[in-house]
């Protein structure tokens, strides 16, 4: 092709995106272009004009729109929902009874760590125990406790607002927990999502609505929950899209979910998944898992300490 030719195509390739796709207005000093927030393929010089231009807009809007959130809900998260430990700084595994949250600081730390830390203190003759993390005295009574998780409350912490959510849960006071669950996963906190997509999915406090599930199951998907990705899958499943399935199944066994693993092994059984997809899947699961062990959590486990919060680390 010949270079004016090449030239001529670029520059009416980019042309569109310097003027307004309605009134065809060119951009300058006075006159500042906005990109449709929901496919970034057009722009307007105003709300007016994006207005004028909805109805020949909205059907390569809407397409383009769900290839975006695809591109972003089947992308693979670096590591789950759970962060690592802030002290041993190893991944948390996903088993939450091998999770401790302390009441005080509401931060999750492994059940090695806290071991460790009750062991010193029993060693060292310590009357009274003080968290792992922020050194703080542990209180004796559950009153004491619930009064320093409201402490975490107000001042907005997701996790403490994660688990007051789940004792409502608990409870079936399903109205407040949709509430702390709502306001923790405006925090960023993938495993409300999760809880929020399968109060939809249940119709727990709230009407039965696959759309709002699968939005809030996916949030929490794309924020590193294996366990929304599985849920998912299933989801998938009934709409008649298994390979939506296997891609969502393939990313939680990545980041260690063992009931995702089994979908798959029953899948390449089936001959829906690959003998590829499947070894790398199984290989992934296994190194992925084996990164959260350690000496101390071994012990730990050992020693049968298990965190007493398994509940409220595990729902869903």
């Amino acid at each position: 092709m010949p270079a004016g030719s090449h030239i001529v195509m670029m520059s009416s390739v980019e042309e569109p995106d310097d003027k307004c796709a309605s009134c065809g207005i060119a951009a300058n000093n006075d006159i500042k272009l906005k990109t449709c927030n929901s496919c970034n393929l057009v722009k307007y010089c105003g709300v007016e004009c994006q207005k004028d231009h909805r109805q020949q807009h909205k059907r390569a809007c809407k397409m383009r729109a769900a290839e975006i959130r695809d591109e972003i809900l089947f992308r693979q998260p670096e590591s789950s929902h759970v962060g690592d430990c802030p002290i041993c700084c190893l991944p948390l595994p996903l088993d939450g009874r091998k999770v401790f949250m302390s009441p005080c600081c509401a931060k999750r730390i492994c059940i090695g760590c806290n071991f460790a830390n009750v062991k010193r203190e029993s060693q060292a003759s310590q009357k009274d125990n003080k968290c792992a993390f922020c050194r703080t005295a542990f209180v004796a009574t559950v009153e004491e406790q619930d009064l320093n998780l409201m402490k975490r409350v107000k001042v907005n912490d997701p996790s403490a607002l994660f688990k007051m959510g789940v004792r409502c849960q608990l409870r079936r006071n399903y109205e407040s927990a949709f509430e702390y669950y709502t306001k923790a996963s405006g925090l960023g906190d993938a495993t409300s999502h999760c809880n929020l997509g399968h109060m939809y999915l249940n119709g727990e406090g709230v009407e039965n609505n696959e759309k709002m599930a699968t939005y809030h199951l996916e949030e929490a998907a794309i924020g590193g929950h294996p366990g929304a990705r599985h849920a998912l899958g299933h989801v998938e499943v009934r709409k008649g899209r298994v390979w939506r399935a296997i891609k969502h199944w393939i990313i939680a066994a990545h980041l260690g979910d063992d009931a995702s693993l089994e979908q798959l092994k029953k899948g390449y059984k089936g001959g829906l998944v690959s003998k590829e997809d499947f070894a790398l899947a199984l290989r992934a699961h296994k190194d992925v898992v084996d990164e959260t062990k350690s000496k101390q959590r071994e012990e730990a486990e050992a020693a049968n300490f298990y965190s007493r919060s398994a509940n409220s680390e595990d729902l869903n």
